[in-house]
């Protein structure tokens, strides 16, 4: 199942990011694709600082790879695998393990080539054509997330 949406802003994007971040549970398996500086992380990090219901600190896992938020009602997993060396590193960084309790996000999924996981849901930003902050995102839903990607997808 499929949607596609509009984000004129960043501020449209972190409005998505918090729907999302009330929808995920333990199991969920979400792939952030897109270019260089189309709006993973920052979808990421408001992701993750709605679920906190803080402005807490949310590094970039860039460096680390992963990072891990125990918050008070689900535990989140950030990975940024743009910086694997080799597809197969990716078995090293507890993932598909981390996914028995964890709610996880991967950035440039791309690049463990088919290592991970089936995900559950796939968000792909593209830049919207002459306008800066503007994005367009295609989510597309697998069987355990199709029961609320109308809401994710609502206006």
């Amino acid at each position: 199942m499929r949607a596609v949406r509009r984000l004129p802003s960043k501020e449209a994007t972190r409005r998505l990011a918090a729907r999302l971040a009330r929808l995920l549970r333990p199991g969920d398996l979400v792939f952030l694709e897109g270019d260089l500086g189309s709006g993973k992380t920052t979808l990421a990090r408001a992701l993750i600082r709605a679920r906190a219901g803080a402005d807490i600190e949310v590094p970039s896992p860039t460096f680390t790879l992963v990072q891990r938020y125990e918050l008070p009602d689900l535990t989140l997993v950030h990975a940024d695998l743009y910086r694997l060396s080799a597809p197969e590193e990716v078995e090293e960084l507890g993932l598909e393990e981390a996914l028995e309790t964890a709610a996880v996000l991967v950035e440039w999924p791309e690049r463990a080539a088919d290592l991970l996981p089936p995900p559950t849901l796939v968000l792909r930003l593209r830049f919207e054509p002459r306008v800066e902050e503007a994005r367009v995102v295609e989510m597309e839903a697998a069987e355990g997330f199709r029961d609320r990607l109308s809401e994710l997808a609502a206006n």
